[in-house]
């Protein structure tokens, strides 16, 4: 992608995803039409409207460009091209519903496998995180970096809690980070050092991940399977195994752990 194209794209996905935050935020702790799809995922009108309000812009702007989200039907025509929007309209639905703050929205433009430019805004607390391969991770204009060294300091871990206590050097109950309902922003407290690792405990989806991934890579960490091999996005297969994300460092260390200690 040329220079002037990827700085294009990078405005209009800032404009987007800031517009699309704005509009989640007025619709929240509004009385809201929700419902159920698959076994337990929640929806409500707030995700389909901005999912409109994404599409609309996003696609408006790049009809060549490929198009993959939670709440539009999957077209596989976005396996055949180069460059695909990869979205998650509200990520921490049920946080959202609730009345609660630990929600965003995500999105990444993905070129081949990988993310290429991701946008994370949190409308209720006003931090947007941004990303451009090879050039860094900023919150709210500012560069981030998560966190240096190996050590493992549990308050500053979040995931399910049974797959970070198989870290634990001993039988001792240990205490994590306070749940963040949105797997994107919980990668993203990674990035900005807030956090010194997280976990994603499986089945999450590529809209999920791509932009925060970026973010994480950019911000000096590394986020992966559990393995240690790479998350690669727009595939037919979307959905993820277990995932960790960590400052490299740390990330490596704890990847090796579990090369030594698999799960079950």
């Amino acid at each position: 992608m040329s220079r002037d194209r990827l700085a294009r794209d990078a405005a209009l996905l800032t404009d987007v995803v800031r517009e699309a935050g704005a509009l989640a935020r007025s619709m929240f702790r509004t009385e809201l039409k929700s419902w159920t799809k698959g076994a337990s995922s929640p929806v409500s009108e707030a995700d389909i409207a901005v999912n409109d309000l994404l599409e609309n812009r996003l696609r408006s702007a790049t009809p060549d460009y490929g198009w993959l989200s939670e709440e539009s039907a999957d077209d596989e025509v976005r396996l055949g091209k180069p460059l695909v929007w990869i979205v998650d309209p509200i990520d921490g639905t049920r946080s959202y519903l609730a009345g609660r703050e630990d929600w965003c929205v995500s999105v990444a433009l993905v070129e081949g496998d990988a993310p290429l430019l991701a946008a994370v805004f949190a409308p209720v607390s006003d931090e947007f995180f941004f990303a451009a391969r090879g050039s860094g991770a900023t919150r709210n204009e500012v560069a981030v970096q998560a966190t240096s060294g190996t050590s493992l300091d549990f308050p500053r871990i979040a995931g399910p809690k049974p797959l970070v206590e198989r870290l634990s050097p001993g039988p001792g109950e240990i205490s994590l980070y306070p749940r963040i309902g949105s797997l994107a922003l919980r990668l993203c407290r990674v990035a900005e050092g807030r956090l010194d690792a997280a976990f994603a405990g499986g089945q999450s989806r590529d809209w999920d991940l791509a932009a925060a991934n970026l973010i994480v890579q950019e911000a000096n960490g590394n986020m992966t399977a559990l393995s240690g091999d790479p998350i690669l996005y727009n595939r037919q297969e979307v959905t993820h195994g277990v995932l960790v994300a960590a400052g490299r460092d740390r990330h490596a260390s704890i990847v090796e752990h579990f090369r030594n200690r698999p799960l079950p």
